[in-house]
């Protein structure tokens, strides 16, 4: 689950703007290019999000806005589709000049549940942002989430959180040009709500040809963990990689063994595999495998797997599960 907002993006401080900050008030405002502005209908606000996506434009200085955070867009009336709210983004560019930094949609679970958040093709909201440096997407509900190919120069982080990302947004990123993109984290999930991408759909990403600056990857929550994992140890994206994330998903001794006889990881300075299904003596492997060449080895939240007995034959099933599905 998704139990908080983001209280920080793109070094900023996130700051909540609403239907209060207008008029007299709007003196009390940080200054526009000091905060991440949440953009949201949750507080008390009975406007539709497209008058106060205006209102804000209207408020703050919003040339000189570096970073912004859309929060939930349908407030008390139920549920609505996103993209009136892209439509805005979109029209709003020459407004925001100086836009390094975009998050879609800051929603927790209380809102909506991350595989019912519905999402809409993003590539067009790329395309007006040809400076945007920073930019997170959550939500894929129903599989309307969509992501074309492109070339952005200014690219630095991407990422996809998602309860289920289908392949077709893989091997899109997979295909995209982006030159400096330091920060790519993909939130994997299951098949049952649309994560239906393999490891066949990674291989551009781990081939380490199509992003030369990047430094960070994240195959996350992913319920074939130790598929990746496998695949990741022979892959030649982690010779460049200052930290991997593997974190989140049904990774078990399979995998982590996979990655200690593989390629050396001990050039790292973080590997990231917490929330995983590894025994105590693998932990302990991990760790003295990689701690004594300073890497920064996170693997907390040790789970265990539920054990079904299916009453046919006598024997049990294991079920592991991801962090964030629905």
């Amino acid at each position: 689950m998704i139990g908080h907002y983001q209280e920080s993006f793109a070094g900023l401080p996130v700051s909540d703007f609403t239907s209060t900050d207008t008029g007299a008030d709007a003196g009390d405002l940080p200054p526009a290019e000091s905060v991440a502005w949440r953009i949201a209908t949750n507080w008390d606000d009975t406007r539709p999000f497209p008058e106060l996506w205006t209102a804000f434009l209207d408020t703050v200085a919003a040339d000189r806005v570096r970073a912004v955070v859309i929060g939930d867009w349908w407030g008390d009336d139920g549920y609505s589709d996103v993209r009136p709210v892209l439509d805005a983004l979109i029209a709003s560019a020459d407004r925001l000049p100086a836009l390094r930094g975009l998050f879609l949609a800051d929603v927790v679970s209380e809102q909506c549940e991350l595989s019912w958040l519905r999402m809409d093709d993003v590539t067009p909201v790329l395309e007006a942002y040809p400076r945007l440096e920073e930019f997170t997407v959550r939500g894929c509900g129903s599989g309307d989430l969509a992501f074309q190919p492109l070339r952005h120069e200014r690219l630095r982080v991407l990422r996809f959180e998602s309860g289920g990302l289908p392949g077709e947004i893989v091997r899109a990123v997979g295909a995209s040009e982006l030159p400096r993109l330091e920060h790519l984290a993909l939130w994997l999930g299951v098949e049952q709500y649309g994560g239906d991408a393999t490891v066949a759909d990674l291989a551009p990403v781990l081939s380490g040809a199509r992003f030369p600056a990047l430094t960070h990857l994240g195959l996350q929550d992913s319920e074939i963990q130790d598929e990746i994992a496998a695949a990741v140890a022979s892959a030649p994206v982690v010779a460049q990689l200052a930290s991997l994330d593997l974190s989140m998903g049904t990774l078990g001794d399979t995998g982590a063994e996979a990655l200690l006889t593989g390629q050396p990881l001990t050039h790292l300075e973080r590997l990231d595999l917490h929330h995983h299904y590894l025994s105590d003596a693998m932990m302990r492997r991990v760790r003295d495998a990689l701690e004594p060449s300073g890497v920064e080895v996170n693997v907390s939240e040790q789970e265990e797997p539920d054990r079904w007995d299916d009453g046919d034959d006598g024997e049990e099933e294991e079920y592991r599960y991801v962090a964030v599905s629905e």
